[in-house]
């Protein structure tokens, strides 16, 4: 029992360890904030045990899991029992930790329990938002999100329930109409139906009916009563009594059993009656009935209410003959100090003042004695100590001096009518001692014994230890605790023995206030009274261990005279103080002049004294010493705690200096909470483990503490509470050991250096290497940081670095990446077998700190980071200006003025860092920005990059720039020349000029430049002119020198520069391709295809750094048509502009055209990646208009799993195999890592640099189930800004036909294959698969299980495409389980399967082909690619070449002549486009294709009939359905049509004919296959 009790402290002296994820949940509850306690503790879910399980621990859980506040805490598994480990036993929280976790415990699975008695909760899930706890906004919790209640679903009776759920009183007024403020967020609308009687408004039903009009305007408000939870009965007063306390409604009693005067102050704070008297016990105030709620009740003093104590358990081994009662004094002395001020009597539950004429000594005799001050000094008349308020207490009181309260006093009924606040009476009592020591050599030494009920009694010395003397030594102003002493080392006392087991804090102001087990509870005797020693001298000044030395004397603090003291003396003083060694004996004053009297005799220690007051004196005197001579002492910081035997200062078995003498500390009930203090008290960091059972070994000598209980707080581990000093209750087989997150727990062997190597890390004292198989990215994350090593570059395993020797660590270490120490990690129980060669390796980046270098001070110069503590410089092109900002605000250097070249600062030396930073610019360290680990620039120190911040002096350096306008990148130009802003004058200033000054700016590019006039008087009168700018500076100040001269009022010169984001690709999932919008007057627009050449493409992707157009993309449309306006027409570029708003163009907004001629671009930068059958096959990637493979060459299972969620096809894969793919390689070497969040930030080779064949092309496998060697695999898709975005990718392939391009549909959803119903399925449809695919032109729609019938879940019906869609998912469809469609009417198709491609077509690709018909197929050998990536082998036989070229000229000609017919024939009919009153269809299909055979399609066939809508509303006056013509980019082909050319060319006006001039076939010197001005491409 003792050791029991010995915890019961912990309930307020918690550590708080800050965890880092929600790691508590509440099972098999009836919601989701009701059940059985679980905590997730080493990636493991276990229970809780029920013991001292209470109040504040569930107010601990509730908080944590956001579900309001706690109703009830729970035991003996309620919730049913759980399995697993038991994590935590005797939890003890204080009530406001963060995290369960948090609070102290025996320690992770010490218990002695099992899961009969799991601890369950119940939380109010419900809250009222607003001024206090009883009033406000009332929402409920619901589906883990917190909602306004609508006031129509709200009345009376559930307003009854909602009061009482909250422990508030009943309710006083139901508010709607927003009346404590509107809510955000969801709305609460069913009508809920309480009875009123129910416990939870969960409990009560709820109406099926929705009140459907109900606004943020009508949300509820409620205001219920405050309520007192406590009362007390049966006492003679409303301040005495048997002590009740209100739980779910219901009063009951609360157990003596550990009841004390601490518990007794918050009752009477809680209740206003003043101070507590008494704390009684056996039912003083007679039995209660009822439930007993509390027992044990553990309070600090401070609580605001009874019910927010700890306690040891709710209901258990007490009856009512236990019952506590309290008296409180229900007086009170207010204006002065405890024991002095206007007296006031509680009178009817109000304080009220004291007429002075009806007050005298005697009673004044009563009040000091009830308040327990000393004597009265004083009653003093008249409102000496202000005047009160309120009423007056106007009864003659007449004490006759022996009572014990106020209220035993008789009263006279005479009143005194004619008293006012003037007359109120005051009183000063002498200050109260309590406590005192007998005994002992002094008065700062001996037996402890403590004034109740007016007679002295001892204190118990069972559990009296360090703490409880530190609050006697105060009370008593004797300084610091020297001992704590049991077992009557002053000598037995006699008398009661008023305090037993007394838990102090510490912090107490008097003895009275601490916690004990029982007050006159007589299982001690006078053989273990307490003692103290307390030091009888302190030090004034800087700290405890320095200042001014001032003795105890006669109760009175005297300064030393310098001349009576000396070295030996400061050993003493020193030592007693708890310090360390003296450093310096400081004379004259040397901390300041002391007040009073003066210590002037000789002290004479010897020096190994324990206590000043034991040195002997000198009789002579110092007579001359005045507080000019106050000696001062400096001693050395304390060292009262260390590690030893763990390899390391802050790993070992714990060691106490006391009183001179090392020794161990007890392991019993050691846990977290008292690791945190040594720690600290070291310098180590956080506690890693707190450990029992002599782990580092048993220790000798005494075991000074035992059974300690520390509240985190403390500063060293001496002023922990315990259960005494050097007691006999342990051995040193239970010796405490610590484990601290300064001490390394890793090191990496047997490398080039400190950060790589071999893993290796500390097991029970001993190095062991780590299995591969158990170790991966995210924990070498750990590691490298750990190591103070960076980031991770590689993991590499077959015992890269060499085979460890002994012991191996096979356990999976499981960290989420983001611990300080791999000591933090969770561990799973899964072991590998593992041997020697398979030891894990480790990398680490080693990039630690970042500089600028060579500039005039430290905000300016040459970037620099630190890699391998070797400094290197940064590329030019890896850093831009909103980097450079992010940069400057790391270094608390402002803001980025400008990133200069290299002549600037000069060329640096050493490597050159080539990583791109990717910052948004709101970042504050460069290492939260994305990083490109691979970067194509060219590497020399010529382009070394510096970087001038705003702080530095050289941002007022000649050249730098500001506009004047309103927006950032808009205004009258100013440069800052020879210390003064100055305009500067159009003349000689150009476009190449303009573009330094966007640059500089960190804008994008140059839009216009014209001149201004400006008349503001803070400018300069002079301006400048002459810059001769080459255009690729980075800062003006780099151009030639300008000239100074008088400002000319109509020549100034204004800028116009474009922010960033000026124009976008949209609708193909990446950047660098799709259809173009400009934004402009606050909106985006597309751009019409009317005269787009591959100049104007070359622009957009020059403007958004997405490398060169690698085709004349004139499909209208070809991105999906585009809303909102039509902002850009006619746009002619010359191909050399930086933006394409230099472009020449028609007004804005301006145009002849409809969104199916919005035009589209695709730029070489423009990056997609497939696997060649569905969600498995070979790695390929589309770049610079081809597609090429990647290569499995370090590739990991991390980098295959993301390559799987990016195609939505699963969280993991398989381990990457080699197969045979196509004949070019595109990457090599593609590893991902941790922090990388999409495919394309992941290192790899640059494009077309590899050392691999055709045959080591990456191929997986991907998977739903998470795995443990991918940690990405645990991660999902998130809109968190903070996790991997979802992608809308669905994966495709096509079953049962012959070949990869025909077959049955099939879409994967929801980790299952399944098919689609052939409802409204059309060619169009079909067109797009196809396209999606890369199979070429559409040859048929086909339904009714034209393929046969397919399996599972029918996943997509009601499928309306327009044709011109990039991918399916972006057609207007339905993505559900349609039960309603079966597999008879499964979907199918047949794509033209353009297998003459040297490039095979995708399976999966979410970017169309460039070539969509056989016939542009033949014609894309004719014309020069862009750069491909180069192939591994190529061997063609000359006479295939020579056969080849011939047929390819034999169909050249015609094709030409077509061509350019079309061209002609398109000119001629835009001129009337605006005659026609309804637009063509326009549908990507290759109508030559089209044969006979397939007019037997159904109305659901690939032509849409006279009854089928065509799915544009003005297209169907002029469908027909003996004309191929509905779709107004067909390629005619007259082998494959009946339909005579010229009357198909009278309708549509983007009809491609076969007659033009060949002249133009060469336009565009960079196409990759040719282009159609609406229609697919060729």
């Amino acid at each position: 029992m003792e050791r029991c009790l010995t915890l019961i402290l912990l309930s307020s002296v918690v550590y708080l360890i800050r965890a880092e994820s929600v790691n508590v949940r509440l099972v098999n509850g009836n919601s989701p904030c009701a059940g059985r306690v679980e905590v997730l503790h080493r990636g493991q879910w276990g229970t809780v045990c029920d013991e001292f399980w209470d109040m504040a621990d569930a107010a601990v859980v509730c908080r944590e899991l956001d579900c309001g506040k706690p109703v009830d805490a729970l035991r003996d598994a309620q919730f049913g029992p759980g399995s697993g480990p038991i994590w935590k036993s005797r939890v003890m929280c204080t009530g406001s930790e963060s995290t369960l976790k948090n609070c102290g415990s025996r320690g992770w699975g010490i218990h002695n329990c099992d899961h009969s008695r799991d601890a369950g909760i119940i939380c109010s899930g419900v809250r009222l938002v607003g001024d206090s706890r009883c009033s406000g906004k009332l929402e409920i919790l619901h589906e883990k999100t917190w909602v306004s209640v609508c006031d129509a679903a709200f009345d009376q009776q559930d307003a009854e329930v909602v009061c009482r759920e909250l422990d508030c009183g009943a309710p006083v007024q139901v508010l709607g109409a927003a009346a404590f403020g509107k809510g955000e967020g969801q709305m609460w609308t069913e009508e809920i139906q309480c009875r009123g009687n129910e416990s939870q408004i969960q409990l009560c039903p709820t109406s099926s009916s929705i009140q459907s009009n109900c606004s943020h305007d009508n949300i509820i408000g409620l205001l219920c009563s405050d309520i007192i939870n406590v009362r007390l009965v049966g006492g003679n007063s409303p301040c005495a009594g048997r002590v009740e306390v209100l739980h779910r409604g219901q009063w009951g009693t609360v157990c003596d059993q550990g009841w004390d005067m601490a518990d007794a102050a918050v009752v009477c704070r809680e209740l206003d009656c003043g101070e507590p008297v008494d704390a009684l016990r056996d039912a003083h105030f007679g039995p209660g009935s009822g439930p007993i709620w509390m027992n044990n009740s553990m309070c600090t003093g401070s609580e605001s209410t009874l019910k927010n104590c700890r306690l040891v358990d709710w209901p258990y081994d007490c009856d009512h003959s236990k019952d506590a009662g309290v008296f409180c004094a229900g007086i009170r002395l207010v204006g002065g100090s405890h024991c002095s001020g206007r007296l006031e009597i509680l009178h009817q539950k109000t304080w009220v003042s004291v007429c002075d004429a009806a007050f005298d000594q005697q009673d004044a005799e009563v009040v000091c004695r009830e308040l327990d001050c000393g004597a009265p000094v004083q009653v003093l008349g008249a409102a000496a100590f202000g005047k009160g308020e309120g009423q007056m207490w106007t009864d003659e009181i007449q004490c006759r001096g022996n009572e014990s309260q106020i209220h035993l006093c008789p009263r006279s009924t005479s009143n005194e009518n004619n008293c006012s606040h003037e007359n109120n009476v005051g009183l000063v009592c002498a200050d109260s001692v309590n406590v005192r020591l007998v005994n002992g050599n002094s008065p700062c030494a001996g037996r402890v014994e403590v004034l109740h009920r007016g007679q002295w009694g001892t204190v118990c010395g069972v559990y009296w230890d360090m703490v409880d003397a530190a609050v006697v030594c105060r009370e008593l102003d004797c300084g610091e605790p020297v001992d704590a002493l049991s077992d009557a080392d002053f000598g037995p006392g006699s008398g009661p023995i008023w305090m037993n087991r007394t838990l102090c804090t510490g912090s107490e102001s008097t003895l009275k206030n601490c916690g004990s087990v029982d007050w006159g509870a007589f299982d001690c005797d006078h053989n273990k009274d307490a003692g103290v020693i307390c030091s009888g001298i302190r030090l004034i000044g800087n700290s405890r261990c320095s200042g001014q030395v001032e003795i105890l004397h006669e109760k009175t603090w005297v300064s030393v005279c310098d001349a009576a003291f000396d070295q030996q003396d400061a050993e003493v003083v020193c030592r007693e103080l708890d310090c360390g060694a003296p450093v310096q004996v400081l004379g004259a004053a040397a901390f300041g002049k002391g007040e009073g009297q003066m210590w002037t005799e000789e002290i004479q220690c010897r020096g190994n004294e324990s206590q000043i007051h034991l040195c002997p004196r000198s009789p002579s005197i110092i007579n001359n010493c005045s507080h000019e001579n106050d000696e001062g002492l400096l001693c050395a910081d304390p060292k009262n705690v260390r590690l030893v035997n763990g390899n390391s200062p802050c790993a070992g078995r714990v060691e106490i200096l006391h009183r001179g003498q090392w020794g161990t500390v007890c392991g019993v009930y050691w846990d977290m909470v008292d690791a945190a203090v040594v720690c600290r008290e070291l310098d180590c960091g956080e506690p890693v483990d707190a450990l029992s059972d002599a782990h580092f070994g048993p220790g000798s000598g005494p075991i000074w503490m035992n059974l300690i209980f520390c509240n985190g707080s403390e500063s060293t581990l001496k002023n922990c509470g315990s259960s005494g000093w050097n007691l006999p209750i342990c051995s040193h087989n239970f010796d405490a050991g610590v484990i601290c997150s300064g001490h390394k727990r890793s090191r990496l062997a047997d490398g080039p250096h400190l950060c790589s190597g071999r893993l290796e890390i500390l097991h029970e004292n001993m190095w062991v290497s780590v299995c591969d198989a158990a170790f991966d990215q995210q924990d070498a994350e750990v590691v490298c940081r750990e190591l103070d090593c960076g980031a991770p570059v590689q993991v590499l395993g077959a015992a890269a670095f060499g085979k460890g020797e002994g012991q191996m660590w096979t356990k999976e270490i499981q960290c989420r990446g983001n611990e300080s120490q791999i000591s933090f990690c969770s561990m799973s129980s899964h072991k590998y077998n593992c041997t020697s060669v398979s030891n894990v390796g480790l990398m680490c980046s080693g990039y630690t700190a970042l500089r600028l270098v060579n500039g005039p001070d430290v905000c300016s110069g040459q970037v620099e980071r630190q890699y391998f503590n070797k400094w290197g410089t940064v590329c030019d092109g890896c850093m831009d200006m909103r980097a450079a900002s992010v940069l400057c605000r790391q270094l608390n250097c402002g803001i980025a003025v400008s990133v200069v070249e290299a002549d600037w600062f000069g060329e640096g030396s050493g490597e050159i860092r080539a990583d791109v930073f990717d910052c948004q610019g709101n970042e504050t360290q460069l290492s939260q920005c994305p990083i490109s680990s691979w970067s194509r620039a060219e590497r020399s120190h010529r382009q070394d990059v510096g970087v001038i911040c705003s702080n530095s002096s050289l941002a007022l350096h000649d050249g730098r720039v500001r506009l004047s306008g309103e927006r950032e990148c808009e205004g009258e130009v100013e440069v800052y020349i020879h210390q003064v802003w100055k305009r500067v004058l159009l003349d000689s200033w150009s476009l190449t000029e303009s573009s330094v000054v966007c640059r500089q700016l960190g804008c994008d590019s140059v839009l216009n430049f014209y001149s201004s006039s400006s008349s503001s008087p803070e400018h300069s009168h002079e301006c400048v002119m002459g810059f001769q700018c080459s255009g690729s500076e980075a800062h003006l100040g780099n151009c030639s020198s300008p000239q100074t001269l008088n400002c000319s009022s109509t020549q100034q010169l204004s800028i116009t520069c474009l922010s960033r984001g000026s124009i976008r690709l949209v609708g193909s999932g990446g950047d660098c391709a799709g259809r173009l919008e400009v934004f402009h007057n606050g909106s985006w627009g597309t751009v019409c295809d009317d005269s787009w050449d591959i100049k104007d493409a070359h622009v957009v992707c020059r403007q958004l750094q997405c490398g060169v157009a690698l085709s004349n993309q004139q499909v209208p449309a070809w991105f999906g048509p585009g809303s909102g306006p039509i902002w850009l027409d006619e746009v002619n570029c010359e191909g050399n502009e930086t933006s394409l708003l230099n472009c020449s163009s028609q007004v804005w907004g301006k145009h002849d055209c409809q969104h199916k001629e919005d035009v589209g671009v695709v730029c070489s930068d423009f990056k997609e990646i497939r696997l060649t059958d569905g969600c498995e096959g070979n790695v390929e990637v589309f770049y610079n208009g081809s597609w090429g493979n990647v290569c499995w060459n370090q590739m990991d299972r991390d980098t295959t799993s993301l390559i799987c969620q990016e195609l939505n096809c699963g969280r993991s894969a398989s381990d990457p195999s080699n197969s045979q793919g196509l004949k070019s390689n595109w990457l090599d070497q593609l590893k991902c890592r941790p922090h990388d969040s999409n495919l394309w930030q992941c290192p790899s080779s640059t494009w077309g640099q590899n050392n691999c064949h055709h045959d080591e092309v990456a191929h997986i496998t991907c998977s739903e189930n998470e795995n443990d060697e991918s940690p990405r695999s645990h991660l999902s898709c998130s809109t968190a800004p903070n996790q991997r975005h979802c992608t809308k990718y669905v994966p495709l392939r096509l079953s049962g036909g012959k070949g990869r391009c025909s077959g049955r549909l099939e879409v994967y959803h929801n980790a299952v294959w399944g098919s689609v119903c052939d409802d409204q399925w059309d060619i169009r449809d079909a067109q797009v698969v196809c396209r999606q695919l890369g199979c070429g032109a559409a040859l048929s729609a086909d339904g009714n299980a034209a393929f046969g019938a397919g399996e599972g879940v029918v996943w997509l019906n009601r499928v309306e495409c327009r044709g011109n869609e990039i991918h399916l998912w972006d057609c207007p469809l339905s993505l559900n389980n349609h039960t309603d469609c079966s597999h008879k009417e499964d979907a199918g198709l047949t794509c033209a399967d353009l297998s003459v491609s040297t490039t095979p077509a995708p399976t999966t690709s979410t970017f169309p082909p460039v070539s969509q018909t056989d016939v542009t197929q033949s014609l894309s050998s004719l014309i020069t690619r862009p750069q491909t990536p180069p192939a591994s082998s190529l061997s063609i036989p000359l006479v295939v070449l020579i056969v080849l070229g011939a047929v390819l000229l034999l169909l050249l000609l015609p094709l030409i002549i077509l061509i350019q017919q079309n061209r002609v024939m398109r000119r001629v009919l835009s001129k009337r486009r605006h005659k026609t009153q309804t637009e063509a269809v326009y549908e990507e299909i290759n109508h030559g294709l089209i044969t006979n055979k397939d007019k037997r399609i159904t109305q659901r066939g690939r032509v849409p009939s006279e009854e089928l809508h065509s799915g544009y509303d003005d297209a169907d006056e002029i469908l027909s359905d003996d004309i191929p013509e509905n779709y107004d980019d067909v390629v005619i082909m007259r082998q494959f049509s009946n339909n005579k050319i010229e009357g198909v060319q009278d309708e549509y006006d983007d009809v491609r004919n076969v007659s033009e001039d060949v002249r133009n076939l060469f336009d565009y010197d960079d196409v990759g296959n040719l282009p159609a001005k609406h229609g697919g491409t060729v």
